[in-house]
């Protein structure tokens, strides 16, 4: 899952009643504004432990904004930086975006502008906080990085990641909501030849249909009476880049029609432009649907799910990898208690039943939140009271797990009497599944019988 969307903006202008109205807008929007009215102040304030994102105008007296955003990228460079240009500095915060930045917003611009796109900047940082902190927290003996699992299913998609992350070719990812589309995205772009530049994203289902069309391949300016400014859609920022389209199903037919025709010969031509512009951007879509249903229902576009699908990636539901879910839980559950300075609670018998029990319609997502709630103690499942929480002294996850299992059924065949029937019961596992365990864990049977 990716986390708790971060809501810090350090917002630099040098003019005192634009700050004031920006840090208004922002704050109205329920966003933390630390606000500047110079780049020094700014920079000062700055450290790579900011978890936020930077909206700085782009000329300023002393240090530009320019100037900011190559010193910041020195000390993170995967923080979002969204530029305040004027109409004489769209050239140079076009080739700030090239470089890296992640949007400029041209001056007039209306609020609600300002707001959509410092929320998508979040969003972003989210994704790139999450897979920053997932790979400081994947124990050594898991491998794959951010895409973690030891099943046979997951492996093999991390190995086909690897395979064709530097093979230029379109990519499709399918899977349910929350199995980690946008992770999978993440990993392809940065094992890419592209990762040098970041990446685009545009989630066409969170976009209104009418702005579907002017995000992704921009607007010339005079288009229509309020375009008083041109506008670079998103297939042109992602020049020599990756564009990740997020819930690709979810855009309407009409845009579907126009970006395959885009895909096809690389060439993005602006609402109420004349002349077309070519673009090269590897091309990442995905979808919590099957596409290949959707055009037997006619809500796709066939031509263009085959021109996406050269490469398609199917990443299994959890349901599907179970055995997966322990070690995934006890990773979710350290990383909360680290996020919120709560120490991690040790499993209960009764988290160990639901955790085998629930099918998990949410996923990785779903677990995730599932570990949060109960490393807060909001989880409102029963508690077992009968059975003392057992304890884990090992700091190895794969290790903890294999700790819990082991003492969780030894104490289950200890209460009854080394009955297997009734143990199996209790435990809730099928007959196989038991002992499977009970000889992968070095668990005596004989141990526990009644002499």
């Amino acid at each position: 899952m990716i986390p708790l969307v971060p809501d810090s903006v350090l917002l630099i202008d040098d003019e005192p009643d634009v700050l004031a109205a920006h840090q208004q807008t922002l704050q109205l929007a329920g966003l933390k504004v630390f606000a500047f009215d110079s780049a020094e102040a700014g920079l000062a304030a700055f450290s790579d432990r900011f978890d936020g994102i930077i909206v700085c105008d782009l000329r300023m007296p002393g240090m530009d904004g320019l100037e900011l955003f190559r010193r910041v990228r020195a000390i993170d460079p995967e923080v979002p930086v969204i530029l305040v240009s004027g109409h004489a500095d769209i050239t140079t915060a076009v080739n700030a975006v090239r470089q890296g930045a992640y949007d400029f917003l041209s001056k007039p611009f209306l609020p609600e502008q300002l707001v959509l796109t410092a929320q998508r900047a979040l969003e972003r940082r989210a994704l790139t906080l999450e897979v920053r902190h997932l790979r400081d927290c994947v124990p050594d003996a898991i491998e794959g990085g951010p895409l973690y699992g030891m099943s046979s299913a997951i492996t093999a998609l991390r190995r086909t990641i690897a395979q064709v992350a530097e093979i230029d070719v379109d990519v499709l990812i399918e899977g349910e909501t929350g199995t980690g589309k946008s992770l999978v995205a993440a990993m392809l772009h940065a094992q890419s030849n592209r990762s040098r530049r970041q990446m685009v994203t545009i989630d066409c289902g969170a976009i209104p249909d009418a702005l579907l069309d002017e995000e992704l391949f921009g607007v010339a300016q005079g288009a229509y009476p309020a375009a008083f400014k041109a506008r670079i859609g998103r297939l042109e920022l992602a020049h020599k880049s990756t564009l990740f389209l997020d819930a690709i199903d979810a855009a309407p037919m009409k845009v579907q029609h126009k970006l395959h025709r885009a895909l096809e010969v690389r060439e993005v031509t602006p609402l109420g432009a004349n002349q077309s512009r070519p673009f090269d951007a590897r091309i990442v879509a995905a979808s919590s649907t099957q596409l290949s249903e959707r055009v037997q229902e006619g809500s796709f576009f066939p031509t263009l799910l085959f021109r996406l699908n050269s490469l398609t990636l199917k990443i299994p539901p959890l349901r599907q990898r179970r055995e997966d879910i322990p070690l995934l839980y006890g990773l979710f559950q350290d990383q909360a208690a680290k996020r919120y300075g709560r120490k991690s609670p040790a499993l209960s018998p009764d988290v160990y039943r639901y955790l085998h029990s629930h099918d998990w319609p949410g996923n990785v997502r779903e677990l995730q939140n599932f570990a949060e709630q109960n490393v807060l103690g909001l989880w409102d499942g029963k508690r077992a009271t009968s059975r003392a929480e057992l304890p884990l002294t090992t700091h190895n996850l794969k290790a903890r797990v294999a700790e819990f299992e082991k003492a969780f059924i030894e104490q289950t065949l200890q209460e009854s009497g080394g009955d297997i029937q009734t143990a199996i019961a209790a435990l809730g596992l099928p007959r196989k599944t038991f002992y499977d365990k009970v000889k992968r864990l070095s668990i005596a049977l004989s141990d526990f019988r009644v002499r």
